[in-house]
């Protein structure tokens, strides 16, 4: 970030520059900078957020202005120390004071600043004390490590755990600033001795990148030797071991009851794995291993079963009680029974970020809903005396609305024109070869509501037959599809059809349209 080759100027000329921003950071600051932070790469300007994508009345995407700090300082690898707030020659440091604070807070930096080249105004966001220095007088990375760790109370060790670096990706992929935020505070929550931890983070912004730097973390720096990655669908663990942890290679295993595997130091699995019925009878594989075997858990979506602690599998994570257990979702619930709760198991999170947030940060597409009204859906239907449900018991004669009906009652014609109303928007949208996502009430529903598309779609699924698919728990040729469905370079399956399977949170960015022909019972769910 050197700036070689510059000219003696005039004093007018100079005094012009002086009073630009970028000038003045140029020639007043980064020089400054440079000196008392001479490290590699401690010193970087960087763009922390995407800008919002807005969508115009012609269909047109934009990036809103993304936020930018002006300089973030680095003591360590992803450990940012301080941030600057520059503001040009002619301006004073105080204009510049209120965002520093403000990105600070964002950012979770304890140290901000600002400056206008020769004043300068420190914010200590650990201590809420301010102070008014010069700009030559700023602190140096030492002197403001030894601040920190004295006001957090860091010990020898802790610092060398704390500090450890991030797995480098071959690609070079770094670290969201709320990524950061949360590897950060967990390590720091572990190294105080919290057992119980919750990270609430929305669904596409990278929750499993973030249990695996926290693993490498852990696991590398000899703090946690025996990790369990506990999930409750098989393709949730199948995509992460192909995936984001694909660097524990040989150190890491999935979990098969039919085999007890206690050679390996990092192990994934699913509760039904680790609970079987047998006989009518629950058989627990886990109490094959020691109590004390695993000294970290991370439970991947823990808003479903393991939060019940009336739930059978809530006994996995009894019989290990001792290992410290983070919990990651996209959707905590403090529901009215505790017992139920993830909050009330796990606490308040240590970190949130929201659907909202990521969707004004742009790492996230905004959504629009779109809600079709089907007759019978906005009328309501009253089955005729004598009707009878799916396992031939007699139904009640009352009305039925939105869609509780096709719950109970499944009628045929509302389902094809569900079909007729999904292709023709994808037609008048341009959308025919838009990966899609249907979401249907149970299997059965899903299995149907594909031959009803298929009959829609008849020219595209006589060029190739994957063009709808389903994908279900029960549907070995589907799931062997799904890989090729979230894969950008494949074009078939186009309509993917499911009842729950890809509810669970599964990585398919090129998705351009979700429909939801079941009853969602909250808004947590519709997120």
């Amino acid at each position: 970030m050197a700036f070689k080759g510059l000219k003696p100027l005039d004093t007018d000329v100079l005094k012009f520059q002086l009073e630009n921003e970028e000038n003045t950071k140029r020639t007043l600051i980064t020089p400054v900078l440079e000196k008392k932070w001479p490290g590699k790469s401690q010193i970087v300007m960087e763009y922390f957020t995407d800008g919002r994508i807005t969508v115009d009345e012609y269909g047109s995407a934009h990036r809103g202005k993304p936020k930018k700090v002006d300089y973030l300082l680095l003591y360590y690898q992803n450990i940012p120390l301080a941030l600057v707030e520059a503001k040009g020659r002619d301006h004073t440091a105080d204009e510049g004071y209120a965002q520093a604070i403000e990105y600070a807070h964002i950012l979770d930096v304890p140290f901000a600043y600002a400056t206008n080249g020769v004043d300068l105004i420190e914010r200590d966001m650990i201590s809420g004390l301010n102070r008014e220095l010069k700009m030559n007088d700023f602190p140096g990375p030492n002197e403001l490590w030894e601040r920190y760790v004295q006001e957090t109370g860091l010990g020898k060790t802790e610092q060398q755990i704390y500090s450890y670096p991030y797995y480098v990706t071959p690609s070079g992929k770094t670290p969201r600033y709320y990524q950061r935020i949360i590897i950060n505070r967990t390590t720091r929550a572990v190294l105080d001795g919290q057992k119980r931890i919750l990270i609430v983070c929305a669904t596409g912004t990278g929750k499993t990148f973030e249990a695996f730097q926290l693993i490498w973390r852990f696991w590398k720096s000899g703090l946690k030797r025996k990790i369990l990655f506990l999930a409750d669908r098989n393709i949730l663990v199948d995509q992460t071991m192909h995936e984001d942890f694909a660097p524990f290679e040989d150190h890491m295993v999935k979990f098969d009851n039919s085999r007890i595997d206690t050679a390996h130091e990092i192990y994934l699995g699913i509760y039904q794995q680790f609970m079987t019925t047998r006989d009518g009878e629950i058989v627990r594989h886990y109490r094959q291993y020691p109590r004390d075997f695993f000294d970290l858990i991370i439970v991947d979506e823990c808003h479903r079963s393991s939060a019940d602690m009336d739930s059978n599998w809530h006994d996995i994570l009894d019989y290990f009680g001792d290992a410290t257990i983070i919990g990651l979702t996209a959707t905590p619930k403090d529901d009215a029974d505790p017992k139920k709760s993830n909050i009330a198991y796990f606490g308040e999170p240590i970190y949130t970020y929201s659907l909202k947030q990521g969707i004004d940060d742009g790492f996230l597409a905004p959504y629009k809903v779109v809600v079709p009204e089907l007759d019978v859906d906005r009328q309501g239907y009253t089955p005729p005396e004598g009707t009878v449900d799916d396992t031939g018991s007699p139904i009640e004669i009352r009305t039925y609305h939105q869609r509780e009906f096709d719950r109970s009652i499944v009628l045929p014609d509302r389902r094809r024109a569900v079909a007729k109303r999904i292709t023709e928007y994808m037609k008048t949208n341009d959308m025919r070869y838009a990966k899609t996502i249907v979401f249907c009430e149970n299997i059965a529903h899903a299995h149907e509501m594909v031959r009803l598309l298929e009959n829609e779609n008849a020219d595209l699924v006589a060029e190739d037959p994957r063009y709808v698919m389903a994908i279900t728990g029960e549907d070995a040729q589907g799931k062997a599809e799904l890989d090729n469905f979230i894969n950008n370079k494949s074009r078939y399956p186009v309509i993917a059809v499911t009842s729950r399977l890809m509810s669970t949170g599964v990585n398919a960015k090129t998705c351009e349209l979700i429909v939801l022909d079941r009853t969602i019972g909250s808004m947590t769910e519709f997120k």
